[in-house]
């Protein structure tokens, strides 16, 4: 065989650079404000209860309908069941769109910088990537409703800035858009926003959500949809079968059974946020209002890339990002009260020297 393995792949995948997600580092001792983790841990029940269905059971295939799940879901935001879908993470929601609503070669819209994954998912699928750049204020650009898209991504609040756009400027650019919007609300418990409420009037949403931040299960890997049920029986059509485990689907359910104390973790979490925030910018910092569990942070010296390095040598992790835009930017993590502060002293050290 005389040609490369890597000719044998698709041209475009051959070509494309894969996602990096944030570090995991290999040890502890790390302070760990760089991929929006929640810092405290998931419901007691949820723990109970994953204790519990460790048994003989694990030798089953889970529910593919995982309609205790959808039952719950439909209850916690008055929709029917049949408008809701369960995904390994909310980026398995992402695919599987992707892969209901666009052909090679079609559109697929987003403001940008946003959430850097959607890059990767639209090269997969071979589409046409569209980006539409943010306002430094990230505003929602007024040109976003592109002619002839068959998708438009959405994050609200928006990583990595944090910024919550209002629910009625979401439901303006759905009556103007052609095709779906996508409303990623990864983010929305830490915040007043939240768009499932405009299904009734825009069935052309779908609204994407993650038990990874708000309810400190990143490591269950659950996410779930909510559009309209002919959208819904579509994509169910192109999901994996069993995509979400047994023990994911008891964490869900448990976790949704105690929504209040995801509540009140998540007000803790903006309490400290609200802190964060006006601490960086004493220091001179540009902070964005956030509406999520992060905090995009500015400066004009020491460079950014600096100041990341310096802050991992002591053990603490944020998010920098390398692209244009960005490159003078730190993103980082909403920790508990402990954390932040002791990024802060690290922070004024690093600055003062």
């Amino acid at each position: 065989m005389n040609a490369s393995l890597n000719d044998l792949f698709r041209p475009d995948i051959a070509s494309m650079q894969g996602y990096v997600p944030g570090e995991q580092p290999g040890e502890g001792g790390y302070i760990k404000l760089n991929t929006n983790e929640n810092p405290y841990p998931p419901s007691p029940l949820v723990l109970e209860r994953l204790h519990a269905a460790c048994n003989t059971d694990l030798r089953l295939y889970p529910d593919p309908n995982a309609w205790a799940v959808r039952n719950k879901l439909s209850k916690l935001f008055a929709v029917a069941p049949e408008q809701t879908i369960v995904g390994n993470g909310s980026d398995e929601l992402l695919n599987i769109i992707l892969r209901s609503f666009v052909d090679p070669g079609q559109k697929v819209v987003y403001p940008h910088p946003t959430y850097s994954y959607y890059q990767q998912l639209i090269q997969i699928q071979g589409g046409k990537q569209v980006l539409v750049d943010f306002p430094d204020d990230f505003s929602l650009p007024d040109d976003l409703a592109v002619a002839g898209a068959r998708l438009t991504l959405l994050v609200n609040p928006n990583a990595p800035s944090g910024t919550l756009l209002p629910i009625e400027q979401v439901a303006d650019l759905a009556n103007r858009v052609d095709g779906i919007l996508v409303v990623d609300e990864a983010y929305v418990d830490f915040s007043e926003g939240g768009c499932i409420q405009l299904l009734d009037r825009h069935p052309n949403i779908i609204v994407i959500r993650t038990m990874s931040k708000s309810f400190s299960l990143a490591g269950m890997r659950i996410g779930f949809g909510v559009a309209a049920p002919e959208l819904i029986a579509g994509m169910w059509k192109v999901k994996d079968h069993y995509n979400v485990n047994r023990l994911s689907l008891v964490a869900a359910e448990a976790a949704l059974d105690d929504v209040e104390t995801m509540r009140t973790q998540a007000k803790r979490i903006c309490q400290t946020r609200e802190q964060l925030t006006l601490q960086l910018r004493e220091l001179g910092l540009t902070v964005w209002d956030s509406s999520a569990n992060f905090v995009l942070a500015r400066l004009s010296s020491p460079p950014a890339a600096d100041l990341y390095a310096e802050l991992k040598r002591r053990h603490i992790l944020v998010r920098y990002f390398d692209q244009p835009r960005l490159n003078d930017c730190l993103r980082i993590t909403v920790g508990t009260d402990e954390e932040t502060a002791a990024l802060m002293r690290a922070l004024r050290e690093l600055l003062e020297s």
